[in-house]
């Protein structure tokens, strides 16, 4: 068994990540040492070190077998982008080495002109740079040596999702340490946000998946009655694996331990087709990039097995969604987590300084998580099973909830003796260390030294969700400590800011059901917002208070926020215009023609059945009601076109334009795949030109 565990670490686990074993075995000792204050402590990089690492890593990935190196980032298009340059460098004598520098390392310079910029430049200015992040790994994939980097414009604009969150990463770091500061701690250097990103997708066919080409164009299924049977019994959740399924996520699983990424838990998952991967948790940086990776790699490893991986957050009607819960937590570079509740009160003290300021952080800017997650895709998944409602709640557990109420009255619930209740004395009860239940209807939940937020959609980037949090958190941690440092008596006033905060806060606390009616009244009642749609959710983002936060943190400049406004604003118009013309396409091409052959025969049998005296009532209904839906499919097709047609010549700012999406074409399509849906029930099965929903979601059986 040691024989395998040694073959597992040193050929399988990390294989192709030039990662801090590779750096120590092959780096001078000096230049790792630099390089990793760097990496830790947020140093600048020395210029020296950055020549030496090029040269070796540039001799590793050769080994590894890479002829070419890329600058990897993430721009605003929800996929990963790269240029790719062999290491080939031709010589004076005819001859070519391989040579890789530093400067090639440190920066690259794509053409920034065809990604989005949300108007931040004009198209003819086409020049962007990418800058290595040295605090996440390179890795060899494809026989490419892959540089994780930040992208940005030739004036400094961030243009990507990266560089955001490297920026909210530093501003949390900075507020949490002046907070530890305040406790007495005073070797923490670092202070780090650590994520596991939970991912959920579905598995089909791939010969079913390439005769839908709503799949193929939109990633969900436009058409699609729903079938005899879907997840009601709830058989398939953690059921037994296929044997399709299971080789799928074998074959995942190496693929993605080769590059470091720590794929822990495989499971089916509630609806059929529908799996999950969690990794173990690591830096929101290194973290973002797995998943950014696990996503791409599910895609290239479903092909290479005759299926098809689909990250769309509600690719099936009437069947659970996918998101990716997002286990958010802080830890310290001595990898003490300050969510974690302690063995002692005035560790309790502390751990609740940082509860309350994500509470806060919640409560006051619920509107940017909001925006955090706003997507075609999700607004089709929000409130249904697996994925929270629109309006933004904590869930705290009932122990957590019981003690805030304590400090708020000053009144402990102790077998009716009333004593009264100060943080840092030994009347605070120790928290164990799952404090919590889970709520699975709760968008944002502690679970036990860590915070849940079950918004964010199955095919995004979590950049920009952690970095809200990470923003928000550090805003509020930063109000917090402006108060502490200024007191006379310390105990004191860490008593009054958590009483404080649960008094001003507590709105945004709720234990219960998520889902039902009672919960949508109450908290209409207590003033939280609810931004039900994308639409409604993107202004949030240029709101005159997220500015100013964003800026105070250094997150974000005013002309950035503006920027990703308009991106999200062009993504919403693109995404609904794609689908409205597939659904025309697909109608006028395969389900009309289909649905008109049929009726022609059921007219035939009608015919047939009157001349032989034989006439039936029942073939005479089935037949008016066929006519009815074609001809309703076709004008409302022809609807559709026009309105799509009548959208493109539309002035004004984008928010009109992708408002008028919303509540002109989307209904529309809702009607036609009525229509759709009710044919494809009464036609002949033989006839429907598209696999169904049974095909696609027990297709692997």
């Amino acid at each position: 068994m040691v024989q395998n565990k040694d073959v597992f670490e040193s050929e399988i686990f990390g294989s192709n990540v030039f990662n801090d074993i590779v750096m120590q075995e092959r780096l001078p000792k000096s230049t790792y040492k630099k390089l990793k204050e760097t990496i830790t402590l947020g140093l600048p990089l020395d210029p020296e070190v950055a020549e030496v690492v090029a040269c070796v890593m540039k001799d590793w990935a050769v080994e590894k077998g890479a002829t070419h190196y890329t600058h990897w980032f993430q721009p605003m298009t929800g996929v990963t982008a790269g240029k790719h340059d062999s290491f080939l460098s031709p010589t004076k004598d005819g001859r070519a080495i391989m040579e890789f520098s530093s400067k090639e390392l440190i920066k690259g310079e794509p053409d920034a002109s065809s990604f989005p910029s949300g108007g931040l430049r004009v198209t003819f200015e086409a020049r962007g740079y990418t800058a290595w992040d040295c605090t996440s790994p390179a890795f060899v994939l494809d026989r490419t040596l892959y540089i994780p980097t930040a992208f940005c414009s030739y004036t400094g604009e961030a243009l990507d999702l990266k560089t955001p969150l490297l920026r909210s990463m530093a501003a949390i770091s900075k507020a949490a340490l002046r907070i530890l500061r305040i406790f007495g701690d005073t070797t923490t250097k670092n202070v780090i946000t650590t994520m596991g990103a939970e991912q959920e997708y579905f598995l089909v066919d791939k010969e079913y998946f390439l005769k839908r080409k709503d799949l193929i164009y939109t990633g969900r299924t436009l058409f699609g009655a729903r079938p005899p049977k879907g997840q009601e019994l709830d058989d398939h959740y953690y059921g037994n694996l296929k044997d399709r399924v299971s080789l799928f996520m074998h074959e995942l699983d190496m693929e993605l331990w080769k590059l470091g990424v720590t794929a822990k838990t495989k499971h089916n998952e509630a609806a059929p087709a529908q799996h999950e991967l969690a990794p173990v948790y690591t830096t929101t940086n290194i973290a973002t990039d797995h998943n950014q990776l696990t996503m791409e790699v599910m895609k290239k490893v479903a092909d290479r097995l005759g299926l098809a991986c689909l990250l769309h957050e509600k690719p099936f009607k009437g069947v659970n969604g996918s998101g990716k819960h997002n286990n958010w937590s802080l830890a310290t570079d001595k990898g003490k987590n300050l969510l974690h509740s302690g063995a002692t009160p005035q560790a309790n003290a502390q751990f609740l300084i940082f509860v309350c300021a994500v509470i806060k952080a919640v409560d006051e800017y619920a509107d940017l998580l909001r925006f955090s997650v706003a997507t075609p895709g999700n607004d089709r998944r929000f409130g249904s099973n697996e994925a929270p409602p629109t309006v933004i709640s904590v869930y705290l557990g009932e122990e957590l909830t019981d003690i805030f109420e304590q400090i708020e009255t000053g009144v402990t619930k102790n077998n009716g003796n009333s004593r009264t209740l100060e943080i840092g004395v030994l009347t605070l009860p120790v928290l164990p260390k799952d404090t919590t239940d889970r709520n699975r209807t709760s968008p944002f939940a502690f679970t036990g030294d860590k915070f849940e937020f079950r918004m964010v959609g199955s095919s995004q980037s979590i950049a920009m969700p952690n970095s809200i949090i990470n923003t928000i958190v550090a805003d509020a941690l930063n109000q917090i400590a402006d108060r502490l440092e200024r007191a006379d008596d310390f105990q004191a006033e860490v008593h009054n800011v958590v009483k404080d905060i649960i008094m001003k806060h507590k709105r945004v606390i709720f234990n219960g059901n998520n889902y039902s009616e009672e919960w949508a009244e109450e908290a209409e009642r207590r003033g939280l917002p609810n931004l039900k749609t994308t639409v409604d959710a993107i202004p949030s983002l240029i709101a005159e208070k997220n500015i100013g936060l964003f800026e105070r943190n250094g997150v974000l400049s005013a002309i950035e926020a503006h920027s990703r406004y308009e991106i999200q604003l062009e993504n919403y118009i693109k995404t609904i215009r794609i689908e409205a013309l597939t659904m025309v396409e697909m109608i006028s091409r395969q389900i009309l023609p289909a649905s008109l052959y049929y009726v022609k025969r059921v007219a035939d049998t009608v015919t047939s059945l009157n001349a032989a005296g034989a006439e039936s009532k029942s073939t005479k209904s089935l037949l008016d009601k066929l006519v009815i839906l074609t001809s309703s499919l076709r004008i409302d097709a022809e609807a559709l076109q026009e309105c799509i047609e009548n959208l493109e010549n539309m002035e004004g700012d984008n928010l009109l334009k992708a408002r008028a999406y919303q509540e002109m074409v989307i209904p529309i399509m809702d009607d036609l795949r009525e229509d759709a849906d009710k044919l494809e029930c009464m036609m002949d099965a033989n006839l429907w030109p598209i696999p169904t929903y049974g095909d696609l979601l027990f297709g692997l059986l």
